[in-house]
């Protein structure tokens, strides 16, 4: 009897002869080269995850934190995958395209009750990672999913998001300094006329929204922009928002520039000249999250504080490094004569034109730089302010996910400040 023999080692007319590499296993063996090692070689070659979904990429996991070390790790391997974002934007396209699917989807869920419910009430949860990324609403406008998503699965509930809101304002004002809070409307708050009739999560955040717009301004001293923004759109006879991009467009931005000197200088506004100006473009993020790369147009605004002279200074930048302008000679009516600081996220890039042309001395820093809650870096930053100026995007606040609610970084803004005091 022959010893046991490997398939692949008889010769090729046996009948048990199978060869140790087929074509197909061949293809297969290349398929799985491929998929493991390209996006090695792109770390290689320099390219790096960047964040694409309105949030921050997860953070590497401490190792000392025990089994959630393990628990955490795949959220920070998925987000730092390199070429991630193209598969994503890939999959979208086909789904889109070749299949008809919503928007951003990646199941069949199309509607029902979905997050946090009382107690008494029948449990429904729609999963969050059925909630679809973009939703596609009436006369082709988009929506940022997370602006739903957020709502329907909060961390925070608005007991606390008020205390943490008002904790903050003590900080600020116990150093000398005016406190200013401004949320930026979410699109689905002030676009509601292009949602479509039913949508995942339709229920749970129309009475998030309902409870954070009650309670915000009357608890916090927010400055509640929902008014403001649709008189904007009259007056200007436009919409403050795009049909294919989640943030408002540079009339939101004045809104928010008016509504903020308003409260810092009651009456200041009262010289300024407004014009239309010309237009420019801007990368559309929702169609961004679909695949394709196209940009939209938006009219830029002129603002002459005094009536007479534009000083509005368009400067492109995400304020991670922060922004500082400053006007000199002579002091100009309806420009605020003080130092302020603005503690911001993307929104203000659209009004940072106008608070340039209204505020002598001004910065303006990312609320993550803030949120590091090193004290000497927000001490340089806000140490030699007269007002610092907090906004939200309402899908951030209302979730309770915004850094600048944890204690750690309200105490060290506290400390920052009191150290500097005005």
């Amino acid at each position: 009897m022959l010893p046991p023999t490997p398939e692949s080692w008889l010769p090729q007319e046996h009948n048990l002869y199978r060869p140790r590499h087929s074509a197909k296993q061949r293809t297969a063996l290349v398929c799985a080269i491929v998929f493991f090692l390209a996006p090695a070689l792109s770390f290689v070659l320099g390219v790096r995850a960047e964040p694409f979904e309105n949030r921050a990429l997860h953070d590497f996991p401490n190792p000392g934190d025990g089994w959630s070390f393990f628990t955490a790790f795949p959220a920070w391997a998925t987000d730092h995958l390199p070429l991630r974002e193209a598969g994503v934007e890939a999959a979208d396209a086909v789904g889109t395209g070749l299949f008809g699917d919503p928007p951003g989807t990646q199941s069949g869920a199309r509607s029902g009750t979905a997050g946090v419910q009382p107690e008494d009430e029948p449990k429904q949860v729609v999963p969050r990672e059925l909630f679809p990324r973009v939703i596609s609403g009436k006369d082709d406008w988009l929506f940022l999913g997370e602006d739903i998503a957020s709502k329907c699965f909060p961390v925070m509930d608005v007991d606390r998001i008020v205390a943490a809101l008002n904790k903050l304002r003590t900080a600020v004002e116990a150093s000398g300094r005016d406190f200013v809070l401004v949320v930026a409307p979410n699109k689905t708050t002030i676009m509601t006329e292009h949602l479509p009739d039913d949508y995942v999560g339709k229920d749970c955040a129309d009475a998030r929204s309902a409870e954070f717009w009650r309670r915000l301004p009357a608890e916090a001293g927010a400055i509640d922009l929902r008014e403001p923004l649709r008189h904007t759109a009259e007056q200007l006879d436009t919409d403050v928002y795009s049909a294919v991009d989640t943030h408002w467009n540079f009339a939101g931005g004045l809104t928010m520039t008016y509504a903020v000197a308003e409260q810092i200088s009651p009456g200041i506004t009262s010289t300024w000249q407004v014009e239309r100006s010309k237009l420019r473009d801007w990368p559309a993020d929702l169609l961004r999250l679909l695949g394709r790369s196209e940009k939209w147009d938006l009219h830029e605004y002129t603002l002459a504080p005094d009536g007479e002279k534009d000083r509005t200074r368009y400067i492109a930048s995400d304020f991670k490094v922060p922004l500082r302008t400053q006007q000199f000679g002579k002091e100009v009516t309806g420009v605020y004569g003080g130092s302020v600081g603005v503690v911001a996220d993307s929104f203000t890039q659209f009004a940072s034109p106008f608070l340039a042309a209204t505020n002598r001395n001004l910065v303006i820093a990312h609320s993550d730089t803030v949120a590091q809650g090193d004290p000497a870096r927000i001490a340089e930053l806000l140490g030699d302010r007269d007002v610092v100026v907090f906004e939200f995007v309402e899908r951030i606040l209302a979730n309770g996910g915004s850094s600048l609610l944890r204690d750690d970084v309200i105490d060290a803004i506290g400390t920052a400040l009191a150290d500097n005091p005005r």
